[in-house]
């Protein structure tokens, strides 16, 4: 049943990358890679950055432990929804009647026509925050059920939802496409929430929800240590959980120092890099947290290591499979994905290189995500959040080191070298006699045989390219 749960949530996360690859591609070839495509980016960063972090990580993993073993669950949901969503809309606002200091904050490199271009766009997209989080609310209640399906699909709506709106204003001069473009990632938001809804009613959450809004008023004080309890979980969470797209943000940041084009090339980089680490790892790691927490809450630490360890090689074997497919042909999976229209030659080559250095991470930030689910459950949300910090501190030395011999490309290689030291502390705090018994199976021939094979494939597949081009 886990790994029928890991392969559902897999395939709803490829059906909204295709059509994340088709939008992308859309996307290079109209605007291409210049000051227009960075100005959207730099608007859609600070929203995406921040669903990442809730729909990926810190929500989810302080909610579900805390949720199982609330005495008064749907007074304790309810309350988590009040809290979290007025705080998003008084943020939202501020961002509306501040968006030029935003602006500038994400992308201070920017010149000051480019970031009065970016200021309203960035106040567009930040209203995605606040129906994203009620979508990861709803998601997971859903998760609690083990209901993967609704959550894993529903992504596709943004997708279609932004290639809408470039198919509709392709002919546009570039500024009111990026407008339309802004406008149709807030719709995308408003439809991830219409299927949620739909899919609580169809589990019949929506009771509980019902219940909770009736006795809020009566049952404060019982869940006053539930609050506490999440609280202390998650705010430590939002770090350890999200060492990956800060490192992105960090990226697009000092890029914005950079020529102009490279906050693209990272973005484009970027979501290569992110398909084989959302299709694998956290697709294994969202269908297995339930059941880990589960487990460890009723002392059954064999099952719970059994679970690990049935998933841990299959991702080793997915996740190296991809990093050397990605090594090897780099060049011609951009090449075929983007090069048409506006995109070049040029922008190609630029975009590979960076995407070489990001693969060296992805096996690393995977592998980290399995493991790290050890210490949510067990509620080691501090110690998580201690590894990511200190993570996060490599990076931007690394990044600081490597940004002016290496540019773009320093900035993906610094992303990478923190993600292989988070593994090695999150080894560390989870206990290496626990990961040895994980990796204790014999599943390891399997997995270096697949990925030796797709090396082979991969290296035969481009000389056979080289010489038929």
């Amino acid at each position: 049943m886990r790994i029928g749960s890991i392969f559902t949530t897999s395939a709803g996360i490829l059906l909204s990358r295709i059509f994340g690859f088709i939008r992308d591609l859309l996307m290079a070839s109209i605007l291409g890679a210049n000051l227009f495509s960075d100005i959207f980016f730099v608007a859609f960063k600070l929203p995406n950055l921040f669903r990442r972090i809730f729909a990926e990580g810190a929500f989810v993993q302080s909610f579900i432990p805390t949720f199982i073993v609330s005495r008064h669950r749907s007074v304790f949901a309810v309350s988590i929804l009040m809290r979290f969503f007025l705080f998003l809309m008084v943020a939202s606002i501020l961002v509306t009647l501040f968006c030029e200091p935003v602006a500038r904050f994400i992308a201070i490199g920017f010149s000051d026509e480019a970031i009065r271009a970016a200021a309203p766009l960035v106040a567009i997209n930040f209203y995605y925050l606040d129906l994203i989080f009620l979508v990861t609310f709803l998601s997971a209640l859903l998760q609690y059920r083990e209901h993967f399906a609704t959550t894993a699909f529903a992504t596709t709506l943004l997708n279609i939802s932004m290639i809408t709106a470039l198919l509709l204003f392709r002919s546009d001069d570039p500024e009111k496409i990026v407008y339309a473009l802004s406008w149709a990632v807030v719709a995308g938001g408003a439809l991830q929430l219409l299927v949620h809804l739909w899919a609580i009613r169809q589990k019949r959450l929506d009771r509980l929800l019902l219940g909770g809004f009736i006795y809020l008023g009566r049952k404060k004080e019982a869940i006053s240590e539930d609050i506490r309890r999440f609280s202390r979980a998650f705010f430590p969470s939002v770090l350890g959980n999200s060492t990956a797209q800060l490192s992105s943000f960090i990226d697009t940041w000092l890029a914005s120092f950079l020529a102009s084009g490279s906050i693209s090339y990272l973005f484009y980089a970027n979501r290569l890099f992110q398909l084989p680490l959302a299709l694998f790892a956290t697709a294994a790691s969202t269908a297995l947290f339930p059941a880990i927490s589960k487990h460890l809450k009723h002392e059954r630490r064999r099952e719970a290591v059994e679970e690990t360890r049935r998933v841990f090689w299959l991702l080793v074997g997915l996740l190296g499979g991809a990093s050397v497919i990605a090594l090897i042909l780099s060049d011609e999976i951009v090449a075929l994905l983007f090069e048409r229209g506006a995109f070049g030659l040029d922008d190609t080559a630029n975009t590979a290189s960076v995407l070489r250095m990001y693969v060296a991470g992805l096996l690393p930030f995977g592998i980290s995500k399995l493991f790290s689910l050890w210490l949510y459950a067990c509620h080691r949300q501090n110690d998580a959040a201690k590894i990511a910090g200190k993570s996060l501190g490599v990076n931007i030395v690394f990044s600081l080191i490597l940004i002016t011999p290496m540019a773009a490309p320093g900035l993906a290689l610094a992303s990478s070298i923190s993600g292989w030291a988070l593994l090695a502390w999150t080894i560390e705090a989870v206990g290496g006699s626990l990961v040895l018994d994980i990796m204790r199976s014999k599943q390891i021939v399997p997995a270096f045989i697949f990925i030796l094979l797709c090396a082979l494939a991969s290296w035969g597949l481009k000389r056979l390219l080289y010489g038929y081009l």
